[in-house]
C-alpha cells in the first residue's frame, strides 16, 4: 500500500540527487577544500572531549575504580616500563632519515594511551589515599 507521504519521499530524494550533483559539478579543488574545511572541523569539535589527551578514546575512565591499592601499584609499575619501552623506540626510530614520522605513526597513539593511564591511575590512587610507590624501608634497625 503506497505512503501517504510518497510524494514528499520522492521530493526529498530529488533535492538530495540535484544537491549531489551540484556538488560534483564543482572543481576537485573546491570538493578538496569543503571536504578539508568539514574534516578539520570534526577534529577541533572532536578535541574538544579530550579532556585527558588523545588517549583517552583508547582508555575507559571508570576501569581502575574497582582496583586495591595494591593493584594500582602494580599497574602504576607496568605502565611506566612500557611508557620506558615506548620512548625508547621512537627515540631509535628517529635515528633514520624518516625515522620520527615512523616512530610517530607506529607508536604514539599507544604511548598517548599509556600517559593518559599513568592519569587514570594517578587520580585513582589519589582518590583511594595509595601510595603507587612505596616509601623507602630499611632493613636495618635503628639502634
Amino acid at each position: 500500500m503506497p505512503s501517504c507521504n510518497a510524494g514528499h519521499d520522492l521530493q526529498r530524494e530529488m533535492v538530495a540527487a540535484q544537491a549531489l550533483a551540484a556538488f560534483s559539478r564543482r572543481p576537485l579543488a573546491a570538493r578538496l577544500c569543503v571536504f578539508l574545511v568539514c574534516a578539520i572541523g570534526v577534529v577541533a569539535v572532536g578535541g574538544c572531549s579530550f579532556s585527558e589527551g588523545p588517549g583517552t578514546v583508547f582508555v575507559d575512565p571508570g576501569h581502575y575504580s574497582v582496583y586495591h591499592c595494591n593493584d594500582l601499584a602494580t599497574r602504576w609499575k607496568a605502565l611506566l616500563a612500557r611508557e620506558q619501552e615506548l620512548r625508547n623506540l621512537m627515540d631509535k626510530a628517529g635515528e633514520g632519515p624518516a625515522g620520527a614520522l615512523i616512530g610517530t605513526l607506529t607508536y604514539r597513539s599507544d604511548y598517548e594511551s599509556v600517559l593518559t593511564e599513568k592519569r587514570l591511575v594517578q587520580r585513582e590512587a589519589a582518590d583511594k589515599k595509595c601510595e603507587l610507590v612505596p616509601a623507602f624501608q630499611s632493613d636495618q634497625t635503628i639502634r
